[in-house]
């Protein structure tokens, strides 16, 4: 075109010029697509394409298997953290009902030895008392040899202290064990609670791994509710596989079915049904594992 216009304009030493630069532009552009008119020149291209395209594969592929493994080394580290900080609460509340169960024996020990103790006083006065008595007896037959006798009313005053004393001492020892008794019967009904309160303790921690187990099997067999909204494609088997926990007729009627074919364990034609949900087998292959993800 510009050879053409310069040509239309008369102007011979711009159309020459022109026209050298036209050749040298050519002559470049048969240098490069030379090499395009050889045999094999676009299948080796073509295989040079298809080397860098299972390399930018390859490499994507290496990326995504890297972050998967750091993922999966995260969800195992997390995993045995979890663990760990249950072992260590596990340990720490051990740790505790000992130091509580101790304190609480610490505590029963120092009320009981009191009363204890108060009973070994009582028991100390009334064998003082019986010496009292026996040393009285003792001396008043030595006097009686010496032909000394006292009169009928120190006797009597003094049996009347003595049987005053018993009396107080009696109802002193008669006192504290009572006193023992509704010790020993609160300690021990705070020692049942101390049991009940960890029985239940206990059994709210299996209800709660059960309840998790049941989640994770609901989950594999049917998805994650969490990620999946209400109108996903698992929805409708969700609710028919699980109709059995909102309707009392749905349940006997799945349960009437199964029924049908209970045998026994040594069956020769058949086998038991599972207590629970028969769950999938890990994939076997690559191409089963991407499709179960």
């Amino acid at each position: 075109r510009a050879l053409r216009r310069r040509e239309a304009e008369g102007d011979e030493t711009g159309w020459a010029q022109a026209r050298e630069e036209a050749e040298a532009a050519r002559r470049e552009l048969r240098e490069v697509v030379r090499p395009l008119r050889e045999p094999g020149y676009r299948e080796a291209l073509r295989r040079k394409a298809e080397r860098a395209r299972k390399r930018r594969l390859r490499l994507q592929r290496r990326k995504q298997e890297a972050k998967a493994a750091k993922e999966e080394e995260a969800a195992r580290a997390a995993e045995r953290e979890a663990t760990i900080d249950q072992w260590r609460a596990k340990c720490i509340q051990e740790v505790e009902e000992k130091n509580r169960e101790r304190e609480l024996k610490a505590a029963a020990d120092s009320v009981l030895s009191e009363v204890r103790k108060k009973q070994a006083d009582t028991k100390r006065m009334v064998d003082i008392l019986r010496a009292l008595e026996k040393l009285r007896k003792l001396r008043k037959e030595a006097a009686g040899r010496k032909g000394v006798c006292p009169p009928p009313s120190a006797d009597e005053a003094f049996e009347n202290q003595v049987e005053s004393l018993k009396t107080l001492l009696k109802n002193r020892t008669e006192l504290y064990e009572a006193e023992e008794r509704a010790l020993r019967v609160m300690l021990e009904g705070e020692q049942e609670e101390e049991r009940k309160r960890e029985m239940e303790k206990k059994q709210k921690k299996e209800r709660e791994k059960l309840l998790q187990q049941k989640l994770e099997i609901d989950s594999k067999l049917f998805g994650d509710p969490d990620e999946f909204p209400l109108a996903h494609l698992l929805q409708p088997f969700r609710e028919y596989y699980l109709q059995a926990e909102h309707s009392v007729a749905a349940l006997i009627q799945i349960r009437h079915e199964w029924d049908q074919y209970l045998v026994p364990a040594d069956h020769p034609e058949g086998s038991c049904i599972p207590p629970g949900w028969v769950l999938p087998s890990l994939p076997t292959n690559d191409t089963w594992a991407t499709a179960v993800r």
